[in-house]
């Protein structure tokens, strides 16, 4: 299927400009794209993902993708989607989170291809020696207010008064509009892809590349992505899900994934995988006909954790995700816990209290984020609910002693299949 046809079946089409001649202008040679995102941390997170996989997927058809990081426009900020003005970032900041995230980008767009390599520029290159008064003169007199009043990012923050837009923020659109027509001039781009929110600022730039340089380019837009309970995806317990393994773990990354909605993990096989779609249709009826058995989930989990940390990333995370879920702790090793106890509900406990013979169970139980009371804990052994080192415990009077740690300082509780507390002795 031709790009239109992917993205439409993957759900990733939202809007266009003249999809009729853009369709045609896509199936008759290789066309210049290019997305951009503000650097405002040192790393990306997954709800980038969207638009900078797009651009992957234009460059496996084909096309040549550019992602342009916002040195310029980053110091700025973007009011789409934002309720408040952003905290500003110095020259210095932004230039070391472009820095940081060339990386990642390279594991998302190919920058060695033959014929259509993916570039990274930053539009503080052709911004930043602009004089306040040429940018006015030869950028601000192609738009009227009433014009830039009407878009929905900068009439949200009007309607809202006790927040209300600044001057600077109301002049980002003439920024993203400056970089189309930019890279229009200087690089042949001929389409621009974003979030759906992005809609006002990309047919700004394609009114001004009509009008400074009389040429037509073109604007596409993606969904932006929720969850099926109406959360805004790409955040966990613990806050944004960044693709920097120091800031998220490969194994939170997997956890993030595995811990889709039944409701969402089929869409986001489409939104966010290179899965074809008879792969795809395949889990989808697994995933109908069993979805306790949550192949889709470990699909999932596994092709976005491989695309952005790793076979030997990926497959340490599902082994520590097995030790923690599975039975028994024979292949658990050392880094395994440590990489669960991360991300796990952990307790401390003196270890003197495991000598002779050691602590009760329900002690134990009741001193974890697990249980409100002992009774409960009682309830929940008699009940079969309670595991120890991923075997079941059903004695109520059982004591753990030094022997039940693993190396010779955590134990494993688990609250039936999902709850679990990673006990460390001190």
């Amino acid at each position: 299927m031709n790009i239109f046809e992917e993205l439409r079946w993957r759900g990733l089409f939202s809007d266009c400009t003249d999809e009729e001649e853009l369709g045609k202008l896509l199936g008759s040679k290789s066309v210049t794209l290019y997305c951009g995102f503000d650097p405002t941390a040192n790393s990306l997170h997954v709800g980038n993902l969207v638009p900078l996989l797009a651009l992957r997927r234009f460059q496996l058809a084909g096309h040549r993708p550019i992602a342009v990081a916002g040195g310029a426009t980053g110091m700025i900020g973007d009011p789409s989607g934002k309720a408040a003005e952003r905290s500003l970032l110095t020259r210095e900041t932004l230039s070391a989170n472009i820095a940081a995230v060339k990386g990642q980008l390279a594991r998302l767009l190919d920058f060695e291809a033959a014929d259509n390599a993916a570039m990274l520029l930053d539009n503080a290159d052709w911004s930043a020696g602009v004089s306040f008064l040429d940018f006015l003169r030869d950028i601000g007199k192609n738009f009227t207010v009433n014009m830039m009043v009407a878009k929905e990012s900068v009439r949200a923050r009007m309607n809202d008064r006790e927040v209300g837009i600044s001057y600077t923020e109301f002049s980002y659109m003439l920024l993203q509009a400056f970089d189309f027509y930019k890279l229009r001039e200087q690089h042949d781009c001929e389409l621009q892809i974003g979030g759906s929110d992005q809609w006002g600022n990309i047919t700004a730039g394609i009114d001004l590349a009509r009008k400074k340089l009389g040429r037509t380019v073109f604007g596409l837009t993606l969904p932006l992505i929720t969850n099926a309970d109406g959360s805004k995806f790409g955040k966990s317990v613990e806050g944004a899900v960044w693709l920097d393994p120091e800031k998220t773990s490969p194994y939170k990354f997997y956890q993030f994934w595995i811990n889709t909605d039944d409701r969402d993990v089929i869409k986001y096989l489409r939104y966010f995988t290179f899965l074809d779609q008879a792969a795809i249709d395949e889990l989808a009826v697994k995933h109908e006909a069993d979805p306790a058995a949550r192949e889709a989930h470990r699909a999932l989990a596994k092709e976005m954790t491989d695309l952005i940390h790793g076979a030997e990333a990926t497959a340490e995370a599902i082994a520590a995700s097995q030790s923690l879920f599975g039975k028994g702790t024979g292949d658990v090793t050392e880094a395994m816990l440590a990489e669960i106890q991360e991300s796990a509900p952990s307790l401390e406990i003196d270890k003197a209290e495991f000598d002779g013979e050691g602590l009760g169970l329900i002690d134990l139980l009741a001193q974890t984020e697990l249980f409100q009371s002992k009774g409960e804990a009682r309830r929940a052994i008699q009940g079969n609910g309670i595991s120890v080192n991923n075997a079941k415990e059903p004695d109520i009077e059982r004591r753990l002693t030094a022997a039940d740690l693993l190396f010779d300082k955590h134990i494993l509780l688990k609250k039936g299949k999902k709850n679990y507390v990673v006990v460390t002795a001190r």
